[in-house]
């Protein structure tokens, strides 16, 4: 089910939203449903999300962990197996990848990485910023050459 394909129960329809602010008949004129005076009924009033009512927060009352490593290095990763659409004896490298849509332009950081799931047919000259040693073996094996950018 997608976002698209959502509707209202059978019979139950939905409803038309409420309009205030039209004037006393319409039973919503004056204060507009705001009720009289407070924090809501004033132009904006309320308060922020995840706000407890000045109760010590959610956030704040549980325990912080871990860490966010500025310089770990972020490489788009690709399997040995969607090599197999390049000819016989192509130069694989990351702007082949970026042009062929393989690999998104943000995604690869600090360049490529090719990883060794599946299997290569074809004999590929392969350049890339880093390999598993899985992938150099198998590319190595089909014929094809390993170059490290």
């Amino acid at each position: 089910m997608k976002l698209h394909d959502l509707r209202p129960n059978e019979g139950g329809g939905s409803q038309k939203p409420k309009r205030v602010g039209r004037g006393t008949g319409s039973g919503h004129g004056k204060t507009s449903t705001r009720g009289h005076k407070g924090q809501n009924s004033r132009s904006g009033g309320g308060t922020r999300p995840g706000f407890e009512g000045g109760q010590m927060p959610l956030y704040r009352r549980l325990p912080k962990r871990g860490f966010t490593n500025i310089f770990a290095k972020e490489y788009a990763e690709i399997n040995i197996e969607i090599l197999n659409r390049f000819e016989d004896g192509a130069v694989v490298t990351p702007e082949v990848l970026i042009s062929e849509g393989i690999v998104k332009n943000g995604k690869a950081k600090d360049g490529v990485k090719i990883l060794g799931n599946g299997d290569l047919n074809k004999k590929l000259t392969v350049k890339a910023h880093k390999f598993s040693k899985t992938a150099a073996e198998k590319i190595e094996a089909a014929g094809g050459k390993v170059e490290v950018i």
